[in-house]
């Protein structure tokens, strides 16, 4: 894969292969663990975003940064599967920054089974004020360390997906949204929203036969009494150009959360 300074940006664009050896990159081991697996042992992608999210906390804390910034939202994450890593496992995390701005960073992780298993990721996370209740600046000496592994410092924030209408959707499925959902920002957890990417794999498990990129975009919260609905589209290939050229050889699907008229995030899904 290409370096990160000549990747091209957008719903294809390749990930920053890891900067290995590199001392700025957080490098972990932990097994895989029964609650994050399907049926056929498979890490699942809400397992895998679980996975992505303590990894970021621990490599948080192992920085002395827990404190200073510990409110953190995610705004994008892109999910590769390119190879099911499959349980009893020993998984291999490694986290770096991919791209930095004042108020907040793309942060990829690599996710490695010992038997060959890969799932490669990167999340767009926004530095977030409880006082402000918005974007607040990173402190300049956590953002120094962060900009050791890439060159690029002037990230923007641009939107890949658009929510699909509710009157040509193809399915419109409820998702009751439980109390073991909500997190401590009193909104459903992000790792949740993944469970309704693997309730649609369950109706499509060809999807799983080949590499497979996962993308969600969030933009506003769920709440616990939020009646929360699933609407899905698919698009053939040879009309996909909508998503940026590159795709307009295969099919995508877009999965939108919506809660009433309000659209609350969009996944989309493609093979690779």
């Amino acid at each position: 894969m290409a370096d990160s300074s000549a990747t091209n940006s957008g719903l294809s664009k390749t990930l920053m292969p890891v900067p290995d050896p590199h001392p700025d990159v957080f490098d972990v081991e932990w097994p895989l663990r029964m609650a994050d697996v399907d049926r056929d042992a498979r890490l699942r992608f809400d397992g895998a975003a679980r996975h992505i999210q303590d990894v970021g906390q621990d490599q948080l804390r192992q920085l002395g940064y827990e404190d200073v910034h510990p409110a953190w939202i995610v705004r994008r994450t892109m999910i590769d599967l390119v190879k099911p890593i499959e349980g009893p496992e020993i998984l291999r995390l490694r986290r770096w920054c991919s791209g930095t701005s004042n108020r907040w960073c793309e942060m990829r992780v690599r996710i490695d089974g010992r038997k060959g298993g890969l799932i490669e990721s990167e999340a767009f996370w926004i530095h977030f004020s409880r006082e402000t209740q918005g974007p607040s600046r990173i402190s300049e000496d956590f953002l120094a360390g962060l900009r050791r592994t890439t060159e690029v410092d002037r990230l923007r924030w641009k939107a890949y997906l658009k929510a699909g209408s509710r009157e040509d959707a193809e399915q419109v499925r409820r998702f009751p949204v439980r109390v073991t959902d909500i997190d401590l920002y009193d909104h459903m957890n992000n790792s949740v929203y993944w469970s309704v990417v693997e309730d649609y794999l369950e109706t499509a498990p060809e999807l799983l036969k080949e590499p497979l990129r996962v993308t969600i975009e969030h933009d506003s919260a769920v709440a616990l009494t939020d009646d929360l609905e699933i609407l899905l589209h698919t698009y053939p290939a040879a009309s996909t150009d909508k998503f940026g050229a590159e795709l307009a050889d295969r099919t995508v699907r877009t999965l939108t959360y919506a809660v009433g008229g309000d659209v609350k995030a969009v996944a989309a899904l493609f093979p690779l």
